[in-house]
């Protein structure tokens, strides 16, 4: 690892053979926290490559744990995390209300390593017990329309890597790597992201999987449709600009979609929305990103008939009834 240390701080850059090997590396325990600490914090000071992201990515998915669904396409929706906004937790939420739509999910997401209150943190306190048993998920995605795919159980250099990304604390390339090693290889995906940089090179890397995408971000920083500012939209089709009544009908305030101090705070947030008892800046916020992911499937005419359809999942209790099935089958 020295020398590949050395070589980086000249402000060299890796190819994508030699980030995934060192990514493979990482994942057998061949280097020490020091050493993993000084390799992410390289990316920290510097803009990762298209090629570095490729290698990482390539490691992650020849190492990671597979799943078959039987051929159900699922959507993910999930953001990179570390926008440092500290939201509750709004992709976990529309796919719950996906789910109540008829959609197959299979939502891959983590503990937070930047934020108080990621997808695991608040599955777990649900009640969800994380786990990589395919059948145990194909139940899941069967009875309830989602299961929840924990990455360090799919993915082992995660596993390697989380203690050293929670004391960093800071977002790392590994928010980045996420949304594009979702075990179970989702026909369609919404991504978030927390800069337009960022969206870029998604944008470029999804389009060559020739899968349905929608990229979305927020211009005033969010990883989702945050409807405090218009939200970038980059699909299969082109990139587009909407604003917050378009998507959600109404402008919401940064405070109104706060995610609490602590684990047990978001849970709570979640629930109440989660059964129709939600504030309207976190309802409508939650139905947007929601109705984007629904969109993205091609099954709608337009983005409102999938608003609509996201409302009635949320309003007539679907939602909360995929979250309940979800529950009792654990």
């Amino acid at each position: 690892m020295k020398k590949i240390l050395q070589y980086l701080f000249e402000h060299k850059t890796l190819g994508r053979n030699e980030a995934k090997e060192i990514l493979v590396n990482m994942s057998a325990g061949q280097y020490n926290d020091a050493e993993i600490a000084s390799f992410i914090t390289v990316f920290l000071m510097r803009s990762i490559t298209i090629e570095e992201l490729q290698g990482f990515r390539d490691a992650l998915l020849e190492l990671c744990v597979k799943v078959d669904l039987k051929g159900y396409e699922v959507v993910d929706i999930v953001g990179t995390g570390g926008d440092g906004k500290n939201t509750f937790n709004i992709s976990t939420l529309s796919c719950f209300i996906v789910a109540g739509a008829g959609q197959k999910v299979a939502k891959h997401g983590n503990y937070g390593a930047s934020s108080i209150s990621g997808a695991s943190n608040v599955m777990e306190q649900l009640g969800y017990r994380h786990k990589n048993d395919n059948a145990s998920l194909l139940k899941e995605i069967e009875s309830a329309n989602i299961c929840f795919l924990h990455a360090p159980l799919f993915h082992p250099a995660l596993k390697v890597v989380g203690p050293t990304r929670k004391s960093l604390g800071v977002r790392t390339f590994f928010n980045m790597l996420g949304p594009m090693v979702n075990p179970a290889a989702p026909a369609y995906q919404l991504v978030g992201v927390y800069n337009l940089e960022m969206a870029r090179i998604y944008n470029y890397l999804l389009q060559q999987t020739g899968k349905a995408f929608t990229i979305l971000h927020s211009l005033d920083g969010y990883d989702e449709i945050s409807l405090t500012n218009d939200t970038k939209i980059i699909t299969n089709e082109g990139e587009f600009i909407y604003t917050p009544e378009q998507l959600g009908k109404r402008a919401v305030t940064p405070e109104s979609i706060y995610g609490g101090d602590s684990v047990e705070e978001a849970s709570a947030i979640f629930k109440s929305i989660i059964k129709g008892e939600g504030t309207w800046a976190q309802n409508a916020v939650v139905l947007a990103n929601a109705a984007m992911a629904l969109h993205c499937t091609g099954k709608y005419a337009n983005y409102n008939d999938a608003y609509l359809a996201a409302v009635e999942s949320l309003e007539s209790g679907k939602a909360y009834q995929s979250l309940q099935t979800l529950i009792s089958l654990q």
